[in-house]
């Protein structure tokens, strides 16, 4: 019998996607003894006392059943309340959110709804690493253009004009950024919201990391203006702000008629985010400001030691004003940095991960993540910086 491959069997659209390049090093670290990771972006904290003890009481009480499609409407309502308090931005609980499996879950929903075959998505590089993947298994066709670091890694307007084609469907943008930590500004997001309006564009807007920010205002997308309100998607979630990474709970809002859209795929691929979940969220909003707070500070303190350290071992690292990472240029050590990744691990056990798995832009720079403990931050600098006698 004729042998039959494995690309004739995926579809093409599965076949040429692109293995995680985050992934690769943190298998060959799990083999390792003695590594400090630098590299999965993930809070270290276990979730808040409050939000642990809200999804047992779910389970003791028997919340173990199937909720509505578009998720509990008291989280919904929450999640409308939160955003309103915070940003002024207005959302109907009842058809413009919908509660999705993480961020994961509303961007595929999102894609797919959105994209027909061919249609083209501008997604501002570099990036965190599904961005494109999703946009390709949707059918779309995702348009990279590099922000740069002379820019702050804020994607240039301007660049975004030439980018745009008859094909044009979307801009994707995603601020606070992973990898680059990257803030946009007012301006520069009024200048997107400007290039959306002028062509009948949709905005989809990933603000997972909102509550991360320093020193600096996190303008929330759809907050610009009602019209600007009427073509975005506000993806958001509880990962990262709560540290409730393994609870995989995420949402989606938007104008009531894309969200119905994301609703009928939900229904026949999840059917309901996991309803232990949703209960956790809802006090998550209700009373979880303080732990955010306390976590926030502790990672701006940990932010200013890594960035500082690395500064002064001669990578240079432009200042991040959001989320948790720091992408230093490592052009220094005279790598590449897929060599600098490899090299630092094997000889130093500093897990990191290359620029370059971040799409265009990325490449001489690494990211290291500084959701880990104060003391393993300060041991990977000590390591790097006899890393740096040999090679810098």
């Amino acid at each position: 019998m004729q042998e039959v491959s494995s690309v004739q069997r995926l579809s093409k659209r599965v076949a040429g996607l692109k293995p995680s390049g985050i992934r690769k090093f943190f298998d060959i670290a799990a083999t390792m003894k003695d590594v400090i990771s630098l590299g999965i972006g993930e809070p270290d904290f276990t979730t808040p006392k409050p939000i642990l003890e809200a999804g047992m009481r779910s389970l003791q009480n028997g919340e173990t059943h199937y909720t509505s499609n578009w998720g509990k409407l008291e989280l919904r309502q929450a999640i409308s309340d939160h955003l309103m308090r915070l940003y002024k931005v207005s959302y109907d609980p009842t058809n413009e959110i919908i509660a999705t499996v993480g961020v994961s879950e509303a961007l595929y929903l999102t894609f797919t709804a959105l994209l027909d075959p061919g249609d083209e998505v501008i997604i501002p590089t570099p990036c965190f690493v599904s961005y494109q993947a999703e946009v390709i298994m949707a059918g779309g066709i995702p348009i990279e253009v590099t922000a740069r670091e002379e820019n702050n890694f804020m994607v240039d307007p301007a660049d975004i004009r030439k980018a745009l084609t008859p094909r044009t469907k979307a801009i994707f943008i995603g601020y606070p950024s992973n990898p680059t930590g990257a803030v946009a500004t007012r301006q520069v997001l009024l200048e997107i919201a400007r290039i959306a309006e002028e062509h009948n564009l949709l905005i989809v807007s990933d603000e997972i990391y909102d509550r991360l920010v320093y020193d600096f205002e996190h303008v929330c997308f759809p907050s610009l203006s009602e019209n600007i309100k009427d073509r975005t998607v506000l993806l958001g979630g509880f990962s990262k702000d709560y540290a409730m990474t393994g609870w995989r709970i995420g949402y989606a809002c938007g104008p009531a008629d894309i969200i119905q859209g994301l609703v009928r795929i939900h229904q026949y691929t999840i059917m309901s985010a996991p309803t232990t979940a949703q209960d956790a969220a809802l006090v998550a909003l209700q009373s979880g400001e303080p732990h955010v707070q306390e976590m926030l500070a502790e990672y701006d303190r940990r932010r200013r030691l890594l960035v500082a350290g690395l500064n002064r071992l001669g990578l240079r690292t432009f200042e991040p004003r959001g989320a948790f990472y720091a992408f230093p240029n490592i052009s220094a050590s005279g790598m590449d940095d897929e060599t600098f990744a490899e090299t630092l691990l094997r000889e130093e056990h500093v897990a990191v991960v290359p620029g370059n798995a971040f799409g265009p832009g990325g490449d001489g720079y690494a990211r290291m993540c500084y959701a880990t403990e104060y003391s393993k931050i300060e041991e990977a600098l000590q390591r790097m910086e006899k890393f740096m006698s040999r090679y810098g």
